[in-house]
């Protein structure tokens, strides 16, 4: 199934979980930086933390768009 098969909350789920995933590696790659000392390993786990932040919060935005879309289009069915 390519992503133009999927649907918005399949597609916020698979965006949730890569968030979190980037989240987590974010977070051990700045731990693992801060304790070699290594300043640049330690800024680019910050910023993938970051960033899988924002992955995840759109992730679930996009889950709640679809909820929301399907809850209208059953009641505009109705």
């Amino acid at each position: 199934m390519n992503d133009e098969q999927k649907d918005l909350g399949t597609l916020g789920r698979e965006d949730a979980l890569k968030g979190k995933r980037n989240q987590t590696s974010g977070w051990f790659q700045k731990v693992m930086g801060k304790m070699t000392g290594n300043q640049a390993r330690q800024m680019q786990g910050a910023v993938r933390e970051a960033g899988g932040k924002i992955q995840s919060k759109v992730g679930e935005a996009e889950q709640k768009a679809d909820q929301a879309i399907e809850h209208d289009e059953k009641a505009h069915n109705q």
